[in-house]
């Protein structure tokens, strides 16, 4: 006897199903991102250009910064760069770069080619402190006010109607 012609693709169907339910119960389980108005995750990572030296949450706190996730092989980082060497150029904002999930050579070789707007660079080769950001891919931008609260997150390229209209504005009222 033979099977209806329908058996075979709904079981796939049921499988596929099951194990995306799986996926997302296990996914729930993960901790939490770091939510607006909630302390940003501590962390010490390797610097940059100074690997040997750390870079931790402590070191950042008494002024509002900008912490941008990026990664040399995202082309959407590229677009917005050009946007953060101007901002690195004409306003004094502390802007950390959080290098995600990159080779340590590709992200200055980048750097070198593309400019490097940042005051301080540091280096998440495993993506572990981008999974307690809550790091979805890259680019993000977070504005982390000077007692390290977590105060604006935006997901993607930050364009330069998000930088004048929200991200600025911030900073400025948290300089205050």
């Amino acid at each position: 006897m033979r099977a209806p012609r329908h058996a075979v693709p709904l079981a796939i169907f049921l499988v596929v199903a099951a194990l995306l339910w799986r996926g997302l119960a296990l996914e729930s389980r993960a901790g939490p991102a770091p939510q607006l108005n909630q302390p940003l995750p501590a962390f010490a990572l390797p610097r940059l250009h100074a690997p040997s030296m750390l870079l931790t949450r402590e070191d950042l706190r008494g002024r509002a910064w900008v912490l941008n996730v990026w990664a040399s092989w995202c082309a959407t980082c590229l677009e917005e760069h050009a946007l953060w060497v101007e901002v690195s150029r004409t306003h004094a904002v502390p802007l950390i770069g959080l290098n995600y999930k990159d080779r340590r050579e590709d992200a200055l070789d980048w750097l070198q080619r593309h400019g490097d707007p940042y005051r301080a660079s540091v280096i998440d080769a495993q993506g572990r402190v981008g999974l307690d950001l809550g790091v979805y891919g890259v680019p993000e931008t977070f504005v982390i006010d000077r007692d390290g609260v977590v105060r604006f997150r935006h997901v993607g390229a930050v364009t330069d109607e998000v930088l004048r209209t929200r991200l600025l504005p911030l900073l400025e009222s948290l300089h205050e």
